[in-house]
């Protein structure tokens, strides 16, 4: 399968001779292949709201996983987290409308991705590498969700998706659009019953007979998650600028994970985003924008759907364990372009504020006893930064930037008694509750348009992430099996990578290609550590150590259009990591993936097939229990028509019922079960949508 793949891919370019210049059915492709064809470079990509609604995914995570260099860690039916390029959590940025938003769930239950709907959402913009210096810690890369906004006139959408496993989607907007006032409403809802595998099995139903952690009979096939999302913006001209501010709120309940030991009762999310531009404001200022925003998220997990919260002894509540989580951030952008020579200058300051609060109740010793798990912590980063471009030739343009961020992370509720008695037996260096960083980050980039149809780029980067406060402050005592704790002395991971790309684009063809090399200082990786004190039996626990690594590879893309109303797609996607202390492959990192499609699409009607695959993954880290994952290939199926101001669309995704794994389902949380969740079996869907 790989291999049938791998030549698929390659008979992408040799189509290129065979593209005739007969005029083609109208097509939103064509478009979208000529705007991907001027407007980005190699390092970046751009899902359109189009793809999402034309694919079965439940969330962004897992639309994501067909942008070559993307993928996802499965835990449940939804709420995928997204990895780019091996790196995954708190080293990329994943924003809505440049907002920054974290999930309370410390075994990442409620990625960002998972608290905005697709229905919001216009188009995704992902920048891969450490390219972004208007915002703190794209250490990876950035992925940007923009909203939708109001058009001119009356604006209605309605879209309804049902599929297997009682897959429901609603979603309505409206809006309207005036010479001086916009506004635009909107609510989505989203359910599911617990999905089979391609062996029939229940995604619940992974567990052995004799685990305590199993489902209860009478859980397996409950929901698996109902989610609802209510938002609205509202926008105005005054002078010569522009205000808008906007509100959302989330409900997320009853949100299984088999991956981990515990479900979410609920995730309730608020978010408040106030924006305002200026043209021309004077000082040389061409355009000055202003950004505050606030969000917070409340979220509650617990075993009682578990065997574990069977009446005992030791359990004496409807729970054997919860956890109950908050996390508020709120922060403000103040940028600014300024034409200086024949280049274009924005520079800005911004700065965060993220606090992060969650408590442990669990049965030990014959009781319930209370931890802050994460002691109430505050990050507080402040930054500056600035970035030129330059048009040294008609064919040159010089981009650079340079950024400086300071950070403050402070425990509030890490008493001395708990960090002496818990977390110092684990560590020889002397610990606190403070923490401070101050690093810098910068980029410098070369675009080179030979001709209208070649391009090609160039790019060096020097980025930083602070660790988070799971990574320095976590701290979770068990009664059997290993504490979790956090490691209050790590240093700052830093990101010092090399890009290399090319762009082929013709009227009917557009290819990109891009490798990379990583070369990572301190990287922040998971680690055993056994009490040194000697004091009773060895209690061992998992931690953060600084290590150095590097990773490299590469994505490929492609599309043509051929005769006959013909589209043929492919992808490739490829990264090595290596631990540069131990010689041993990095844990976690995707194995060689990619996509090839071919579509039929005259403008009223499309069907597409379409080939996703995976290579196995051998290269693991066994000191961590990783296991390898065998590859894999299966088919989809889609078609869709329109008519008027409809449109109506369904397919089979998995069309051979196959049973298979992603690699990066296994993941090392504090609350993880040991078990990898297998990919959904079979699963036909329909859409339908109406725009007015």
């Amino acid at each position: 399968m790989i291999r049938f793949g791998i030549v698929c891919l390659v008979a992408l370019v040799c189509c290129d001779v065979l593209i005739c210049s007969s005029a083609m059915g109208e097509s939103v492709l064509l478009d979208e292949i000529t705007i991907r064809g001027e407007q980005q470079q190699p390092i970046e990509e751009k899902l359109t709201i189009r793809e999402v609604r034309e694919s079965p995914a439940r969330d962004i995570g897992e639309a994501l996983q067909n942008v070559p260099g993307l993928s996802s860690v499965r835990k449940g039916a939804i709420a995928n987290d997204i990895v780019l390029r091996g790196m995954q959590r708190d080293n990329l940025n994943v924003f809505l409308d440049g907002v920054r938003l974290h999930g309370g769930c410390p075994s990442r239950m409620d990625p960002p991705s998972f608290h905005f709907d697709f229905a919001e959402v216009d188009y995704i913009e992902v920048i891969k590498g450490p390219y972004d210096v208007r915002n703190p810690g794209s250490l990876a890369g950035m992925v940007n969700a923009v909203s939708k906004e109001p058009k001119r006139g009356l604006a209605t959408n309605l879209n309804v998706s049902y599929g297997s496993f009682n897959y429901l989607d609603l979603s309505a907007t409206g809006s309207y659009g005036g010479e001086v006032f916009d506004t635009l409403i909107g609510y989505a809802h989203k359910a599911s019953d617990v999905p089979e595998a391609g062996n029939g099995q229940l995604l619940t139903d992974i567990y052995p007979s004799t685990s305590n952690n199993r489902y209860r009979s009478n859980t397996l096939d409950s929901d698996a998650y109902e989610t609802d999302t209510f938002w609205v913006k509202g926008g105005g001209k005054h002078g010569t600028g522009r205000s808008e501010l906007s509100y959302s709120y989330q409900d997320a309940e009853h949100v299984l994970y088999p991956a981990l030991l515990m479900d979410a009762d609920y995730d309730r999310t608020h978010r408040v985003n106030w924006k305002t531009t200026i043209d021309n404001p004077g000082l040389a200022i061409s355009k000055l924008r202003f950004q505050a925003f606030l969000n917070r998220v409340d979220h509650l997990m617990d075993d009682t759907l578990r065997v574990s919260s069977l009446p005992s002894m030791m359990v004496t509540k409807d729970y054997m364990m919860q956890t109950d989580a908050k996390a508020t951030t709120f922060g403000s952008k103040l940028n600014a372009d300024m034409p200086v020579g024949a280049g274009l200058l924005t520079s800005g300051v911004d700065f965060y504020r993220r606090n992060w609060d969650a408590t442990n109740e669990s049965a030990m010793w014959m009781s319930y006893a209370e931890q802050p798990m994460i002691p109430d912590v505050d990050i507080d980063n402040f930054g500056i930064f600035g970035e030129y471009s330059y048009p040294l030739s008609r064919q040159l343009t010089l981009k650079g930037g340079a950024r400086l961020d300071h950070t403050r992370v402070t425990a509030n509720a890490l008493t001395g008694t708990r960090l002496d008695s818990l977390y110092q037996p684990y560590f020889s260096s002397s610990l606190d509750n403070k923490a401070d960083f101050t690093e810098p980050s910068a980029n410098l980039q070369l675009t080179w348009k030979t001709s209208e149809q070649l391009e090609f780029f160039t790019g060096i980067a020097s980025a930083s992430r602070t660790p988070d406060q799971q990574e320095l402050f976590i701290g979770l005592q068990r009664m059997a099996g290993k504490n979790w704790l956090g490691n209050p002395a790590l240093d700052a991971t830093r990101n010092n990578q090399v890009d290399l790309g090319a762009k082929w684009k013709s009227a009917n063809f557009l290819a990109n290609v891009s490798v990379f090399y990583s070369s990572l200082t301190d990287y922040i990786y998971i680690a055993e550590a056994a009490d040194p004190d000697g004091a009773g039996p060895l209690i061992q626990a998992r931690t953060y150590r600084n290590i150095d690594a590097t990773m490299y590879g590469g994505e490929f893309s492609s599309q043509v259009v051929m005769p006959f109303d013909l589209f043929l797609k492919g992808t490739l996607s490829y990264v090595r990591g290596e631990n540069a202390d131990t010689n041993q492959p990095l844990a976690e990192i995707p194995p060689l993936s990619g996509v090839v499609s071919l579509r039929y699409d005259n403008g009223n009607w499309y069907a597409e097939i379409s080939e996703r695959f995976a290579a196995r993954q051998d290269r693991v880290d066994e000191s961590l229990q990783e296991n390898e994952t065998a590859g894999w290939g299966v088919t989809d199926l889609k078609a869709g028509t329109f008519w008027g101001r409809w449109e109506l669309l369904g397919g089979v995704n998995n069309l051979f019922d196959k049973y298979y794994f992603s690699h990066l389902s296994y993941q090392r949380d504090p609350f993880n079960a040991g078990v990898k969740v297998p990919e959904m079996g079979l699963f036909a869907y329909v859409n339908l949508s109406y725009r007015f």
